[in-house]
């Protein structure tokens, strides 16, 4: 038996390289790229069916985001209730989500049940109805649902911070009107989803305790499908963002003011990205941040501020998002603009850089508990042409780091002149 003794810390030791559960590759019959990650000691697994379908290709505002809501309200066999009811009876779960760049269809479910929910899920995927009414029910409550946000000035913050820094042209930037939901066409959307939902478009990552069996049954329902045409080409370009970089939005007898300043950003790609979430780390990307130090501890204008960085396939962007009361905006806006203004200025401590290294490599750390959470890091690189070598580095980019590496970035990216400032609520 081991002694302990009690009054001695545990030895302290930083995370050199992080031993990942490695993906196999194959293809189904029909060519469909299979990711797995197996690993964990519970019998379930997570299907994740991902396609290039995110905002990134639609061709005006709502078109992703309506064809991936639709697509479980019904299919040409089954019911929107039938699909939900036969899916939970087992247990299992169901869940799509789209993003700039990609929509996801997911499924969860104990191994012993997958060939009983498959076939519902299969309906989903391949077979949606689309049906004049379930769309009517979708467009009105999205609608009405707008509406109510129109009245939030975190909302409206977010959405005209959008536009401004990358353009109404861009659909990363591109905002929703009223008229866009009036407008909606069930026919658009189905158009899209020929184009965007068919199987020459999909990549599947199965996680979790992945068994010969799973891959199979997989392979039976789906290799044998027909891929369709890959109608895919991108329409869509980068453009620039507006000239005005200050924008305020009144919202009368708003008690707060929602404020968004950023910018666009390099994405994970480019050399600088790794010192980037450092440095936005520092400014105000944990809750021992300067940002929130200053704005919500020592100044008491608000219960949260923070920053972040977003990377994205055709580019990226960085935010510092707050909303702060009426009275107060204008000294808030000053106070967040010092804190960049110093790390330009002054190099960061060893002592705050260390802690915000330890921070970082913990927070790797938890990002990799589980085969779930493997997987959602292998698709955060995969679809950019990296692999987990990318992670890897980030540790030895944090772990190296200098204070002055860190003021040239502050120099390069988080000039004023740069920064986009947004500002809705009562001026």
């Amino acid at each position: 038996m081991i002694a302990l003794d009690r009054k001695k810390a545990p030895e302290f030791h930083q995370v050199n390289n992080i031993k990942f559960l490695k993906p196999k590759s194959i293809s189904l019959k029909n060519d469909i790229p299979l990711h797995t990650l197996s690993g964990g000691t519970q019998k379930i697994v997570k299907i994740d069916f991902i396609f290039n379908a995110g905002l990134w290709y639609q061709n005006q505002p709502l078109i992703a985001h309506a064809t991936n809501a639709l697509i479980k309200e019904g299919s040409k066999n089954y019911t929107a209730y039938e699909i939900a009811d036969g899916i939970d009876q087992y247990g299992a779960f169901l869940q799509s989500d789209v993003s700039f760049d990609q929509a996801s269809v997911t499924l969860y479910t104990l191994n012993k049940h997958l060939k009983k929910v498959l076939p519902f899920f299969k309906e989903v995927i391949c077979s949606p109805l689309f049906s004049e009414k379930e769309f009517n029910i979708y467009k009105n409550n999205a609608l009405e649902k707008f509406k109510v946000n129109l009245e939030k000035v975190s909302f409206v913050a977010r959405s005209s911070f959008m536009n401004a820094i990358f353009g109404e042209n861009n659909p990363y930037g591109r905002s929703p009107q009223i008229s866009d939901y009036e407008n909606l066409s069930l026919k658009e959307i189905q158009q899209f989803h020929a184009n965007f939902y068919n199987l020459s478009n999909c990549e599947i990552v199965i996680s979790g305790n992945v068994t010969p069996a799973i891959i199979t049954t997989i392979d039976d329902f789906f290799g044998q499908e027909n891929l369709g045409k890959n109608n895919t080409s991108n329409p869509n370009n980068i453009s620039q963002s507006t000239n005005n970089n200050k924008i305020w939005i009144e919202k009368k007898g708003a008690l707060q003011s929602a404020i968004r300043i950023g910018r666009q950003l390099p994405n994970k790609l480019h050399e600088d990205y790794f010192g980037l979430q450092i440095f936005n780390t520092i400014l105000g990307g944990y809750f021992g941040s300067r940002l929130m130090k200053n704005i919500r501890e020592d100044k008491g204008f608000t219960y949260g501020i923070g920053s972040g960085i977003t990377s994205l396939q055709n580019g990226g962007y960085f935010f510092i998002s707050t909303e702060v009361g009426s009275d107060v905006t204008n000294q808030a806006l000053t106070e967040i603009y010092k804190e960049i203004e110093l790390l330009q200025k002054e190099e960061v401590s060893l002592d705050e850089l260390n802690l915000v290294k330890n921070y970082l490599l913990g927070q790797i750390l938890k990002s990799c508990d589980g085969p779930f959470n493997m997987a959602s890091l292998f698709e955060g690189v995969h679809f950019y042409g990296l692999n987990y070598d990318f992670y890897n580095n980030y540790i030895q980019a944090i772990k190296e780091i200098t204070p002055k590496t860190l003021l040239a970035l502050g120099v390069k990216y988080f000039n004023k002149s740069d920064l986009t400032e947004v500002v809705v609520g009562k001026v």
